[in-house]
């Protein structure tokens, strides 16, 4: 009966796929106070990071969604979440993150919203190339 709020469902930026080929100097990674970000986009564990989110790629592309979108519809798909807090720096992030639970026709030109998309072997796909399947109830209790 508890369920989690998840927030940065797209790890501070990481997912946007904005830093595939490094820090741009307009992120948020650039900054002074980012500093800890940018050392883990830019350390091994970042670079396998990368990896998996070119992994990832196909599957948003047979969803017709972003890898943003394929994110946040993720996190809503876990039975522990109630909810997901979104961040965007501008109106059109917003806009494209929440393509992932309405129709807009918009949004990195999705016709419909990926959340009904999420089927189990959707879900089971992306959990095998992430390697980090959230544990359900039914796991811990037995």
């Amino acid at each position: 009966g508890v369920g989690a709020m998840t927030w940065s469902p797209l790890a501070c930026g990481i997912i946007s796929g904005k830093y595939g080929n490094g820090v741009p100097e307009s992120s948020r990674a650039a900054l002074k106070c980012y500093q800890w970000l940018k050392e883990k986009i830019i350390s091994e564990e970042g670079r396998k990071q990368q990896v998996k989110l070119k992994d990832l790629s196909p599957i948003a592309e047979r969803l017709g969604c972003t890898l943003p979108q394929l994110a946040v519809a993720w996190c809503l798909r876990n039975e522990g979440v109630s909810s997901v807090l979104l961040g965007s720096s501008n109106p059109e992030q917003l806009i494209e993150n929440l393509g992932a639970i309405q129709a807009s026709g918009g949004g990195g030109g999705t016709s419909a919203e990926v959340l009904p998309k999420m089927t189990s072997h959707i879900v089971n796909e992306i959990d095998n190339i992430l390697g980090n399947k959230p544990y359900s109830k039914k796991d811990y209790r037995s």
